[in-house]
């Protein structure tokens, strides 16, 4: 994960220990477009490059980003499909999987409202993610300028660890399928 990455999750985890209002602000700003909530700038845009503009994809991750740690404050090492896989696992819950395939197919308008369902099904559960892969994944999906391949790798690798997180059982790794 970039070093800018890790800079911004560790200002939220900060926030999360001497801040409590600054995370009710955050979580406040998921009701409006990223980046469109002033009483959140001050937590986030000195983060934000100089050269960025207002709907730059890497602004406005780090607002979705922000809003999503205020949420669920949980900072783990594994991404938030993983999680989502073994939250279904423990569950065994098709609806889990169908907001999965609903955000795999979400665009940038909407991937947020759609990340919202999930991110608070992972505070239900008490399953950690990892908010800088998070947000490095956002800032591909987010922009409208990336090559569109970039943006289905994002989408498969979520997919693979997604899978994989439901197949695994605690500490096991998921079977590799045998060709035929």
């Amino acid at each position: 994960m970039s070093d800018h990455a890790q800079r911004f999750i560790a200002h939220l985890e900060s926030l999360h220990e001497r801040d409590r209002g600054a995370l009710a602000v955050l979580r406040r700003s998921l009701g409006f477009a990223p980046g469109a909530y002033p009483p959140a700038y001050p937590h986030v845009e000195r983060f934000v490059a100089a050269e960025r503009h207002a709907r730059d994809a890497s602004r406005l991750a780090l607002y979705v980003v922000a809003g999503f740690y205020a949420l669920h404050p949980r900072q783990g090492g594994k991404s938030l499909a993983a999680s989502l896989g073994e939250l279904m696992r423990q569950r065994d819950g098709a609806g889990i999987e169908q907001r999965f395939i609903a955000l795999l197919g979400a665009d940038a308008e909407n991937l947020a409202v759609y990340l919202r369902q999930v991110v608070s099904l992972l505070a239900v559960g008490d399953l950690p993610l990892d908010y800088a892969a998070l947000l490095e994944d956002l800032h591909i999906w987010l922009d409208p300028w990336v090559d569109p391949e970039r943006r289905d790798v994002v989408r498969q690798r979520w997919a693979r660890d997604f899978y994989r997180g439901l197949a695994a059982s605690a500490g096991e790794k998921a079977p590799i399928p045998a060709n035929d």
